[in-house]
């Protein structure tokens, strides 16, 4: 029964992903451009109300702000994991204690608009008229108005086998595929060798969630000017680095530095797997912009299906788990480098607009 329970979570917390996601990222250029008018005023107001499709309903300007934002609740949740745990100790409760809040996501999920974007596409504009006129009043733009002829293309019409039909689009699935399995892989690992690192796992799970959020507001900032692509490389390579750096450092004399090591390396890892998020959904054409993240979402779980595997190696060499997560990392990294740059580049919304030539 626990397995079934487990599973079912499993599928849960992947299929929201895949919901909130592209809910979030579907579409948002078009939104940003041609209804520009009523999104570049009161984007909190708009934040408030509208939580969990932040991007689909805020300018390109806030796209960075918003998702960095949001993912700073993820880090926040780690934190208090840390304290749930430590407080409650007998495991059946706990699972209770940190699955309880869902019941609150279940209740909010009723106040969440349906993607405007994907209504139009179904040709169902009078209902997304009715969502954009409740943002525009709430940005105090009440003369706003949806044309009946806006047309989009059907995003229905394609498939996860469209992302390796085309030689770019090929080139981009399978180096971000390889991407977010090595994030995941090296994330999940270090998370799971908590004890590793020479502090308590209940100390050490709350101060790897306490590094994540000066991570994320550092990401912020590079992204915006170092680029896209040169963040995400560099961050999994440190991430490699940090985590090979601790097969050095004796275990015993020098416990201190291994667990300034260990946050550091933590630290780049989560903001890897913050920039991905990013990064992933400027990368693919609107119209395949959800099987994109659905791909890369499933390379990332099988990342972290496997990390926890890898502690098994240390029967062959103690250190080989640590190597092959610093290995894994860095050669990732070095994958990002053949992404394309997204960096105040116009989103792609169909599949030529990603195989024309620059």
């Amino acid at each position: 029964m626990l397995a079934v329970t487990r599973t079912l979570t499993g599928v849960a917390l992947s299929g929201l992903s895949l919901i909130v996601l592209p809910l979030g990222e579907f579409g948002g250029q078009r939104v940003a451009r041609d209804w520009s008018e009523f999104v570049g005023t009161g984007v909190w107001k708009s934040l408030i109300a509208q939580c969990p499709s932040w991007l689909e309903w805020v300018d390109v300007q806030h796209r960075t702000f918003t998702g960095i934002l949001s993912s700073i609740f993820w880090s926040v949740g780690n934190m208090l994991l840390a304290l749930v745990a430590f407080l409650v100790r007998q495991w059946h409760w706990l699972l209770v204690a940190v699955t309880g809040p869902c019941l609150l996501s279940i209740v909010c999920v009723w106040w969440v608009p349906e993607s405007a974007r994907w209504l139009i596409a179904k040709g169902r504009v009078k209902e997304a008229h009715r969502h954009l006129l409740r943002c525009a009043r709430m940005n105090g733009r009440k003369d706003f108005a949806v044309s009946p002829e806006v047309r989009t293309e059907d995003p229905g019409s394609y498939s996860y086998i469209s992302l390796f039909r085309t030689p770019v689009l090929r080139k981009i699935s399978l180096c971000s595929g390889v991407v977010w399995f090595g994030v995941a892989f090296s994330y999940y690992g270090m998370s799971m060798n908590l004890t590793g690192f020479g502090l308590n796992i209940y100390l050490s799970q709350f101060v790897f969630g306490v590094i994540e959020i000066p991570a994320k507001m550092v990401m912020y900032v590079l992204v915006n000017r170092v680029g896209r692509r040169q963040s995400q490389a560099w961050t999994l390579i440190l991430t490699g680095l940090c985590i090979g750096a601790n097969i050095l450092i004796p275990k015993c004399d020098l416990t201190s530095l291994r667990s300034v090591v260990a946050i550091m390396g933590k630290g780049f890892s989560e903001a890897a797997f913050t920039t991905v998020f990013l990064y992933t959904s400027e990368l693919y054409p609107t119209i395949l912009r959800q099987n994109g993240m659905g791909y890369t979402s499933f390379m990332a779980r099988l990342g972290g299906a496997l990390a926890p595997l890898v502690f098994l190696l240390d029967e062959v060499w103690q250190s080989l788990p640590e190597v092959t997560y610093c290995g894994l990392a860095v050669c990732s990294g070095a994958v990002a480098f053949l992404l394309p740059e997204t960096l105040n580049v116009r989103l792609p919304e169909g599949i030529e607009d990603i195989e024309k030539p620059p």
